[in-house]
């Protein structure tokens, strides 16, 4: 299989790669487009790194470092094709052009790295007082900064807290993290929406990963670390007015479990498993409560799983943020996992997708805790 074929020629491969800079396909680069690798993490921006091939021209110019779309803030848009269907990987714009002229003139390359819809959010420095007149929502908030950025908002978004007179001295994107963190909110983009607010385990399934399925298999490998010593608690301690000592508050999760069986340690008959956080300089016990239960939320999920797709043969682009399940591994780990991280890799070899997957309980349920379709192909 040759690269050209695996960009160009859609009608010979199962799943190929479109990119697009300001909306329009780069068709006539395919020939140069080495590798194209999309990083995506829940607690970190998605960054996409494509590497082309350049040549220089009689006129003294190059192929690729001299094309007007190859530079900083041109908007860029990646699509995996499946036939007639196609799924977009991410959108944002390019951040970076690095162009590298080796002794080899043949071997002169250009490295283009492109980042989600924060980079946007994180242009200008801004002042602002949020609900001076009268109190309003950190969902609030975030709603009208993602319209200020032409952005919609996705499903599921938090309220947050009430706030009132809250100073912002930063970016937008930098703001919202930390109001993020107050409330614990996730922050993605996808598509040109934001999210923030708590995680999506309430959406419909992604396609099942299927590892040992025979000629349905789609999971090229997958391993399980099932971590025991993490708490099944957070506590925390609530700010002690003058000449008082208050009982520390212990937090439970929250989040719905993923499977039949809670992973924690309470049936094994040992003393209770509680991790107390610093309070870190936070004041008010609103914040710090949010903030234990952030914790515990992310303590709960004992369970990890990694791995690695065939993006072909699963067929879609699996999207971080969102449950997946998982089949083909024992009904102990079989089931829901919720998607932490994923690097799509479009080579010469095709299109795979590395994962990183999570989840806070035991026992394959079928999706049940999600959505009784879910995961239908």
């Amino acid at each position: 299989m040759g690269l050209l074929d695996l960009f160009t020629d859609k009608r010979l491969q199962p799943a190929e790669c479109v990119v697009k800079l300001d909306d329009q396909e780069i068709s006539d680069l395919y020939p140069a487009l080495v590798e194209v690798v999309v990083e995506a993490e829940r607690e970190s921006a998605t960054v996409a790194t494509l590497i082309l091939e350049t040549r220089r021209l009689e006129d003294g110019l190059w192929t690729v470092q001299d094309d007007n779309r190859v530079k900083p803030w041109v908007a860029v848009k990646i699509e995996a094709v499946f036939g007639e269907e196609s799924e977009e990987v991410m959108r944002g714009y390019i951040r970076e052009v690095k162009a590298d002229y080796p002794a080899e003139k043949g071997t002169a390359r250009v490295t283009v790295t492109c980042q989600d819809h924060s980079l946007l959010l994180d242009r200008e420095h801004v002042e602002k007082r949020w609900g001076e007149d009268a109190p309003t929502t950190d969902g609030a908030i975030a709603q009208e900064i993602a319209g200020d950025h032409n952005l919609g908002m996705m499903e599921g978004a938090g309220e947050g807290q009430t706030v009132q007179d809250l100073l912002q001295n930063s970016t937008d994107i930098k703001f919202l993290q930390k109001r993020a963190k107050a409330n614990g909110f996730e922050i993605l983009f996808h598509e040109g929406k934001l999210h923030f607010g708590p995680r999506r385990l309430d959406v419909e399934a992604q396609a099942t990963i299927k590892v040992y399925a025979g000629p349905d298999t789609n999971c090229i490998s997958f391993s399980i670390q099932d971590d025991g010593h993490m708490p099944d608690k957070v506590a925390y301690q609530v700010a002690a007015e003058t000449g008082s000592q208050s009982e520390p508050v212990e937090i439970s999760p929250d989040l719905p479990p993923l499977g039949n069986i809670p992973a924690d340690s309470s049936s094994a008959g040992l003393n209770n498993f509680v991790w107390r956080p610093q309070r870190q300089g936070v004041a008010d016990d609103t914040q710090m409560q949010a903030i234990a239960q952030q914790m515990a939320n992310e303590q709960s999920m004992k369970i990890k799983a990694e791995g690695e797709l065939d993006g072909s043969l699963y067929g879609h682009v699996l999207r971080i943020g969102e449950p997946v399940l998982v089949d083909g591994v024992g009904d102990r780990y079989g089931g829901t996992y919720y998607v932490d991280a994923a690097t799509h890799r479009f080579d010469v070899s095709g299109y795979r997708t590395s994962f990183r997957l999570q989840r806070n309980a035991y026992g394959d349920d079928g999706g049940q805790g999600t959505n009784p379709l879910a995961g239908v192909l």
